[in-house]
């Protein structure tokens, strides 16, 4: 790797933990440790962390909704044909199953509904022309379209379908552009004027929310009551998944959907469809976590789009036949698969490269990479890596059909990757062909005589933001865990909770004497420790995944909790993410 870009030290940081909130909630019958974790995480009231579906933030509060609801009412009351406009990840494709099942389940008929989903290398992002004229040609042809997980900056798509005699609905979370399209109704959290609380909806929560606001409208017209409508939440194991593959804040309301699926799975509600992909992951469902949701079934769902054809991905979370269910199961594995060996090409290219790129003096501040064997459906996943792993912004391009340069960024704290490119664009305006994205995540497409002059107007505008702490990698702690909660009972209330994006599962930090350590498969470290201060404790297992250099004898460690589980056995597990001598 290049001197002048590599891997910084990280700071460990213990959370604050306000004490009268930590004491508040485990007076309200929290454990203590969790009433802890809470606190140092926001949390201020037992009821914030209410997982009942009566506290959701009602449908009527987001904005368009119940005018939305209006409009596919009448569409299913008039018979008129529905297709829905899904996205290539996994929250589109469970926004896409949510909308069919739960237009199915409020009344429509089979032959009413229908779904086209983009090919990422022909069609592009989002409600383009051609995929309406795609969704127009389908038979029969459509009266309405549906947008799940895109659509807000569809301006020429809705304009070319309203043009054809279409109705547009446009179901997104993404932060609008200045121009939005004239559907014929929008549904956004983050649109202008709409207050809904929870602005981090993802895809799939949206289109939930609608489905919520069309039962309510059907029972105003007299189709349904309260005890013979049909049970919405059927759908939240979707829904969380969904949610939690987008990397979407976990407020409240978001944690309210994910634990709600989670029940679902853990009592064995679930489609026929997550059952099989959990079969195919070697994961347990009883006892399935929030993280099974980002490392198990979301790339799997991901890897359909990013190399083959996500109608895969829909139709194993649509079909209620089990052994169709394993078949597309078993498919999606292997795409998977092969997916991961697209990306470790691509990392080992990529960390090549950065060993032959000149760096100006005192290291680069962001980075820009192309290699004409780079994969378009990977580049996203390569740029988050190597920006974890330099903790620098990273643009990664591979080479389109068309021969424009498809970038994907994933950037850090305090660099806001969208404005940059806005920025960028306006002090070079052939550089760009489009952009668009959000703080920490954001796609371009260049031409590729314009690399050069991208990647140094990034460099640019990366030194002028960032400064030295802001470089400098910071890892939030929850300090040292008591000794009395390292126990599989402790674990399994840990890892039952719902953490992710805003919400981060706890890592606990100690100082540690490190007893014995070996390399695992020459790339994992296996260490056995014991609490420094604690030298008549039991030793302990920690696992440290793709690293290779040893540790100091003694040393600061911040860890993950976790439980392993060999030939029967269930033991806790320390894993690794940092020490510091």
């Amino acid at each position: 790797m290049s001197s002048t870009l590599v891997e910084p030290n990280i700071t460990l940081m213990e959370r604050d933990v306000p004490v009268r909130t930590a004491h508040a909630l485990e007076q309200s019958g929290i454990h203590p440790l969790l009433a802890r974790l809470y606190a140092a995480r926001g949390v201020r009231s037992a009821e914030e962390i209410d997982e009942q579906l009566q506290h959701l933030i009602a449908p009527t509060d987001l904005t368009n909704a119940p005018q939305a609801a209006v409009l596919l009412a009448d569409a299913i009351a008039q018979g008129l044909r529905m297709c829905v406009v899904a996205d290539y990840d996994c929250d589109g494709a469970t926004a896409c199953a949510v909308a069919l099942r739960g237009l199915k389940m409020l009344g429509a008929r089979a032959d009413q509904l229908h779904y086209v989903v983009p090919d990422r290398s022909v069609h592009g992002y989002g409600l383009t022309p051609p995929i309406v004229d795609l969704a127009v040609a389908c038979t029969p042809r459509p009266d309405v379209l549906i947008t799940v997980d895109n659509g807000i900056a569809s301006t020429a798509g809705v304009a070319h379908a309203r043009a054809l005699g279409l109705k547009v609905v446009v179901t997104a979370p993404h932060l609008p552009a200045d121009d939005t399209p004239d559907a014929d109704v929008i549904v956004n959290p983050n649109q202008r004027g709409c207050a809904f609380p929870s602005k981090h909806l993802a895809g799939v929560g949206v289109m939930f929310y609608v489905l919520l606001a069309l039962r309510a409208e059907l029972r105003q017209r007299g189709v349904f009551d309260e005890r013979s409508q049909p049970r919405l939440n059927e759908l939240l194991d979707l829904v969380a998944l969904g949610t939690v593959a987008d990397v979407v804040k976990l407020d409240a309301n978001n944690r309210r959907l994910v634990a709600q699926g989670l029940k679902r799975i853990r009592s064995g509600r679930l489609q026929p469809g997550l059952q099989a992909l959990f079969h195919v992951a070697g994961r347990d469902p009883s006892q399935a976590t929030a993280q099974d949701f980002g490392f198990a079934l979301g790339p799997r769902i991901n890897a359909a789009g990013r190399l083959s054809d996500m109608t895969l991905g829909i139709e194993c979370l649509c079909t209620d036949n089990p052994q169709r269910a394993a078949e597309l199961a078993q498919a999606l594995d292997a795409i998977n698969r092969e997916r991961r060996s697209v990306e470790d090409g691509m990392r080992e290219q990529a960390e090549r490269a950065l060993t032959e790129c000149p760096a100006p003096e005192g290291g680069l501040a962001a980075l820009a990479l192309h290699h004409p064997s780079f994969h378009e459906g990977v580049v996203g996943i390569v740029a988050g890596r190597l920006k974890e792993q330099l903790h620098r912004p990273v643009f990664v391009f591979a080479t389109g059909q068309d021969g424009l340069l498809k970038g994907s960024g994933r950037s850090i704290e305090g660099f806001h990757l969208r404005d940059a490119l806005d920025l960028i664009s306006k002090r070079h305006p052939q550089a760009m062909v489009r952009f668009g994205g959000h703080a920490m995540a954001a796609g371009c497409t260049l031409r590729p005589d314009h690399l050069g002059a991208f990647s140094q107007a990034l460099q640019e505008v990366a030194a002028q933001w960032l400064d030295p702490a802001t470089l400098q990698r910071r890892l939030p702690t929850d300090g040292q865990l008591p000794p009395n909660c390292y126990t599989e009972s402790v674990v399994r209330l840990i890892l039952s909770q719902v953490w992710g994006q805003g919400f981060e599962a706890p890592v606990f930090c100690e100082r540690m004497s490190v007893l014995h350590q070996r390399v695992l498969k020459d790339k994992h470290l296996k260490l056995t420790v014991r609490p420094a201060q604690e030298p008549g404790s039991p030793p302990r297992e920690a696992i440290w995944f793709h690293r290779s250099e040893p540790v100091p004898d003694v040393a600061t460690v911040a860890y993950r909790l976790e439980l392993n589980e060999w030939q029967g056995r269930t033991t806790v597990q320390m894993q690794v993410v940092a020490a510091s001598p």
